[in-house]
């Protein structure tokens, strides 16, 4: 079992050979297949005329050890069956940095989240179990993913029969110290949303977070409530969101207090498996492992009337990550 330790050395000797290239004069670029604030992906063929995703990063906004621990980590892990695989390609152009991916045809997951609906109990567990066996393999190799979300998971069929986790940006190594964060994202644990910095503040008032694989368990817990309901079950884990309160308030006394309302649909069997992944301490969080104990029972009863939807693509355009790395 790896302890993440020798990924320095291998951004080391990752920088040392960087190869310099122009993208136009080495791949034959088909399409853009995908944006963000950490650059795009293209969708491009190589001399050997072999398909392949290149994810490119603009030098103007990407860090060199930033790019270079996304593309160590990613090659790192990427034998995994469940994680996006990578083809030992890194490189930088005059203006960016890239490398070249597996190309996965198919959709994200969120593309295929019916809103208020969700995706049907038996797809959502065929993805559980493979996103599960992934974050094992990341844990036991002393990394944290920290960016687990539908966008981030590929599929090569919309009923999730193999699926891949992907994007490695944010990943670190057990350990780190988060000194803040800048905005919070549904998915983000509540010790992580201590660290957000408020309007005005030029640092956290909590002590510097550690980044442990707890974090990539709650992620994973507001995942699969997600890809069950087709909605989140709150915007933030702070006091100030009601939703997350109530569900706070319940974990205190789950036997004796009223199920929060966001929750009624699932059943005694799935609320005990929520009460383990998203328990407000992180040291009582389970590993993300013993979802397999519970993928035999029925996870969603029936889907109540009312209820408050947060809506999924507004949070997804309106939220941004910044992260003190």
């Amino acid at each position: 079992m790896a302890d993440g330790s020798h990924i320095d050395e291998l951004m080391e000797l990752t920088a040392q050979s960087l190869s310099y290239l122009e993208i136009n004069e080495h791949f034959n670029i088909i399409k853009e297949i995908g944006r963000g604030k950490y650059g795009k992906v293209l969708l491009v063929t190589h001399r050997c005329k072999t398909p392949m995703a290149l994810k490119v990063m603009p030098k103007t906004s990407t860090k060199l050890q930033g790019f270079l621990r996304e593309y160590c980590i990613s090659l790192q892990l990427s034998c995994h069956p469940c994680i996006v695989g990578l083809f030992g390609i890194a490189f930088q152009s005059a203006e960016h940095y890239g490398f070249a991916q597996e190309l996965v045809i198919g959709r994200d997951l969120f593309a295929v989240i019916q809103p208020r609906v969700g995706i049907p109990e038996g797809a959502v567990k065929r993805c559980v179990l493979q996103v599960a066996s992934a974050l094992e393999f990341i844990h036991e190799h002393g990394l944290v993913h920290r960016d687990i979300k539908p966008e981030n998971i590929l599929l090569s069929d919309r009923h999730c029969c193999r699926v891949k986790l992907a994007d490695f940006g944010l990943s670190q190594k057990r350990g780190t110290l988060i000194s803040f964060i800048s905005g919070t994202l549904p998915y983000m644990a509540p010790e992580l949303c201590a660290m957000a910095l408020e309007a005005g503040q030029k640092a956290s008032r909590a002590a510097p977070l550690s980044v442990e694989p707890s974090l990539d368990t709650w992620a994973f817990g507001v995942l699969i409530f997600c890809i069950l309901t087709g909605f989140f079950p709150w915007e933030h884990c702070t006091a100030s969101d009601d939703f997350y309160q109530e569900f706070a308030d319940w974990c205190q006394e789950p036997t004796g207090a009223k199920v929060p309302s966001q929750w009624k649909r699932f059943t005694p069997t799935s609320m005990e498996m929520f009460s383990r992944l998203l328990a407000l301490d992180a040291k009582k969080r389970c590993k993300v492992a013993e979802v397999r104990a519970y993928l035999n029972e029925d996870w969603v009863r029936t889907v109540p009337p009312g209820g408050r939807v947060v809506d999924h693509a507004k949070v997804k355009a309106g939220s941004t990550l910044s992260v003190s790395r």
